[in-house]
């Protein structure tokens, strides 16, 4: 799916190539001769949605995004920039493939999406999707999950003086999901430079960042 078409956003959406994690198993994606090649494995799983509300309002854009994340390494994780997106289902920021799922449900309350960079200005993409049924949520994750080279969810170009680079549309990248009550959270990582190599690294960069997101958005999500 091509994700050539700009938007004039804050955050500009491209799609690029990833991982994908769901259940107990995630799939660590590169690129060998042009054919995408996927290795198998072991994960912790992914929590089951609970029951919740389907008129509670989303998570607030600044309780599932801090301005710093812990990175686990005496690091930080620093938010580059974060919006809400006017749909779940906007061209630009999904696949077809995604889009029809979240039509086929109850339906899709709301889309956060955040952008952070690491020390090394290594960079890392959250998108938080609030579904108004859970078991929709535990559909999605699934789902993409099991789809390991079907790459649904767009990652952002940075800011203007973020400091970061645009990077091409062929670059590497790492993906993974979490669900979490009504929301599933998906994570994306990139080497500064692009590289399509040391996939198990970045994988294991970018699971505080989402570990923390998730857990946040956890919360909000169980009412603590």
């Amino acid at each position: 799916m091509s994700m050539t078409k700009k938007r004039k956003l804050p955050l500009i959406l491209q799609l690029l190539v990833g991982l994908a994690v769901a259940g107990v198993v995630f799939f660590v994606l590169t690129k060998v001769g042009g054919e995408a090649v996927a290795s198998r494995q072991e994960a912790a799983p992914a929590p089951v949605a609970a029951p919740s509300a389907s008129d509670r309002p989303v998570v607030p854009l600044a309780d599932a995004f801090p301005d710093k994340v812990p990175d686990g390494k005496g690091g930080n994780f620093t938010k580059v920039g974060a919006v809400t997106l006017k749909s779940c289902t906007e061209p630009d920021s999904v696949g077809p493939a995604l889009a029809n799922m979240i039509d086929a449900g109850k339906g899709c309350l709301g889309e956060h999406v955040a952008l952070y960079k690491d020390g090394q200005n290594n960079q890392f993409n959250l998108a938080v999707f609030t579904m108004r049924d859970p078991q929709d949520t535990v559909t999605l994750v699934m789902r993409l999950g099991g789809n390991p080279a079907d790459y649904q969810v767009g990652a952002q170009a940075p800011p203007p003086g973020s400091g970061l680079k645009t990077l091409p549309p062929d670059s590497g990248m790492v993906q993974s999901f979490t669900g979490q009550g009504r929301s599933m959270v998906v994570g994306l990582g990139q080497w500064s430079d692009g590289a399509t190599r040391d996939y198990q690294p970045l994988v294991d960069r970018l699971g505080p960042l989402l570990q923390h997101v998730s857990d946040r958005v956890g919360r909000y999500e169980n009412g603590s």
